[in-house]
């Protein structure tokens, strides 16, 4: 069965009632801090898992494509001129990943794997009357590409589907060519072209790619973009975005293509959110020292002002052990505390961040929110830290003299 410190527990209590003013100081100062480090983790969670699903939301985890053409020049015979042996890059044509149909099923059985969807890109042109537009044309099995980028939930008119002679166009393309769901327009590739359909409008999340996305049947694009039966890149997504990297390195261990994980395609916004995260630690600690330096100030003063009683107490039979949990005890009451007012004032937070915080479209800029595991990590970090700032003032008032303390 549990046992409270009964003593120590009324001591500490009472020494706190005793400089209410010092106390409710000091709690305020630990709740602020508490407040700040829950308020300031959830606002970056938030902005890094908002910035991950807009990067993320339009491709994939991992790409695998055939590898690159490469070319290496013969020997000059001529005396005394430099020899170019070093193997070269040369342009890069449309490719198909070889045996891509076999592959398919294999990257689905892998644990890691959520969703495996081939697909043809290129660029073309998209006419309509005299408008003409400079596209990226991508051929896909739809319900596999949904796996794997959610596009039906990106439609913003219309119904995603692609029968043969269908596409899907981003909106600001549909704005440019002056086409509605329903409307046709014509397709260009080279000397091939194609008359498609409008089923749905779809928002990419990024303008740029709204501007010059077609999306249409895995077979007509092989058919436009000369690559009959093949797919000219595999697209990949996982359980877990994190373990991208790991993979990609281990899929390029056992085959022979050129495979990218998401981390190395951003790889800026990766040393971005990294920066992130070592800025948010770097505050969480500096807030903590100040937690830390605030509750040991005012327990040494506490010490100073209560010396005679403790001199009483030592005098009256309590033991070093006792008079250094008394303050111990003081320290975890005021983390506590403070800890529960702090995350108290964090949901207000991110309340007032939630509800008045507007993009210029009228909508919150992202969602925020203090996940349970969050707000017990801060606040048994804050209690410990309590405790802890609690030592020192705590070691002296136990060395004590009695004789002395009392006389002072």
């Amino acid at each position: 069965m549990w046992i409270w410190p009964g003593f120590e527990l009324r001591v500490a209590l009472r020494f706190l009632r005793e400089g209410r003013m010092q106390t409710v100081l000091i709690i305020v100062g630990v709740a602020a801090g508490v407040a700040v480090i829950a308020y300031i983790s959830a606002l970056i969670n938030g902005l890094q898992s908002n910035t991950l699903a807009k990067t993320l939301g339009a491709q994939a985890h991992i790409t695998l494509r055939a590898p690159d053409d490469l070319v290496t020049p013969a020997a000059l015979p001529v005396p005394g001129a430099a020899v170019l042996t070093e193997t070269q890059p040369r342009a890069q044509r449309l490719r198909a990943v070889a045996n891509w149909q076999a592959l398919v099923p294999l990257l689905e059985g892998l644990p890691e794997v959520a969703g495996v969807s081939p697909m043809v890109s290129g660029s073309g042109l998209a006419l309509r009357g005299e408008a003409s537009q400079a596209i990226a044309l991508m051929g896909v099995d739809l319900d596999r590409y949904d796996r794997v980028v959610s596009l039906r939930s990106k439609v913003v008119s219309g119904s995603a589907r692609l029968s043969p002679g269908e596409a899907i166009v981003g909106r600001e393309l549909a704005q440019d060519l002056g086409v509605r769901v329903g409307d046709r327009f014509t397709v260009q590739t080279g000397t091939v072209s194609d008359s498609v359909r409008v089923t749905a409008l779809v928002d990419l999340g990024v303008k740029d790619l709204n501007r010059r996305t077609v999306i249409v049947p895995l077979r007509a694009a092989q058919s436009l973009l000369a690559l009959p039966g093949g797919a000219s890149q595999l697209d990949l997504t996982l359980q877990d975005v994190w373990v991208a990297q790991a993979l990609a390195r281990a899929l390029q261990s056992r085959f022979p293509y050129k495979i990218e994980s998401w981390q190395e395609t951003n790889a800026q916004l990766v040393s971005a959110l990294n920066a992130q995260s070592v800025s948010t630690g770097i505050i969480r600690g500096v807030v903590l020292a100040v937690v830390v330096l605030g509750i040991a100030s005012v327990l040494v003063v506490s010490v100073v002002q209560k010396s005679r009683e403790i001199g009483i107490l030592r005098a009256m039979g309590a033991t070093r052990g006792q008079v250094l949990r008394v303050f111990l005890v003081q320290g975890a009451v005021v983390g506590a505390l403070g800890s529960v007012l702090g995350l108290l004032l964090a949901v207000a937070l991110i309340w007032v961040f939630t509800h008045f915080v507007r993009g210029s479209d009228g909508l919150p800029l992202f969602s925020i929110t203090l996940p349970p595991a969050t707000a017990l990590q801060v606040a048994l970090i804050a209690s410990v830290c309590g405790v802890l700032a609690a030592v020192a003032p705590a070691r002296r008032a136990a060395a004590l003299d009695p004789a002395q303390a009392i006389r002072m």
